[in-house]
């Protein structure tokens, strides 16, 4: 994905990768930080995330929060991970949906002022990571749905009420995760 966020001067890549092997985390996180300077940039496990749309209105809640002073982070990669994973507390939310060791398929997320700036820094990124590049991994798949609904506490009942029409349960889930990070701001 690659959208121009109007009103916020930033453009939005979002890709997958997937046979991802890292090894020493904290190194990997090091060398990243010094390849990307002036852009945002975020990792998570793909396998908890709900598609496009779930980091999206992730980094737009993020945006949003350090336009109006709400950010409860320092740094907007941060807040865009708080979000994704509807959490106020930054260790939990690694926890949850960070990228560790054992992650194979991530999804990358990235903010930047200008397309070529956020396509070079997904460049160098890419080639760090290793794998494969596969966007697919974002998507809201059938494997992803028990984890991610007791990730966001999603009931049955919850899911069925949010449910349109038979066939619609993945939009649903989707729009339910979203619903949630949006009551992230609420929580002080």
């Amino acid at each position: 994905m690659n959208v121009w966020l109007e009103g916020y001067n930033q453009h939005l890549t979002i890709a997958g990768f997937k046979d991802v092997q890292i090894k020493h985390i904290d190194g990997f996180f090091k060398v990243t930080r010094n390849k990307t300077t002036g852009a945002c940039l975020q990792f998570f496990d793909a396998s908890l995330i709900g598609g496009l749309d779930h980091l999206r209105f992730a980094a737009l809640n993020a945006l949003n929060a350090f336009k109006n002073r709400a950010n409860i982070s320092s740094s907007l990669s941060m807040e865009t991970l708080l979000y994704a994973s509807a959490q106020r507390q930054i260790k939990e939310a690694v926890r949850l949906i960070g990228i560790k060791p054992s992650t194979s398929r991530v999804a990358v997320l990235v903010l930047a002022e200008t397309q070529k700036q956020a396509s070079s820094v997904l460049k160098g990124v890419s080639e760090l990571l290793g794998g494969q590049r596969d966007d697919s991994v974002v998507d809201l798949a059938d494997y992803k749905v028990a984890d991610l609904k007791r990730l966001f506490k999603i009931s049955n009942v919850e899911l069925e009420a949010k449910t349109e029409r038979k066939g619609a349960e993945k939009q649903a889930l989707t729009d339910l995760i979203i619903e949630h990070m949006a009551l992230l701001v609420t929580q002080r």
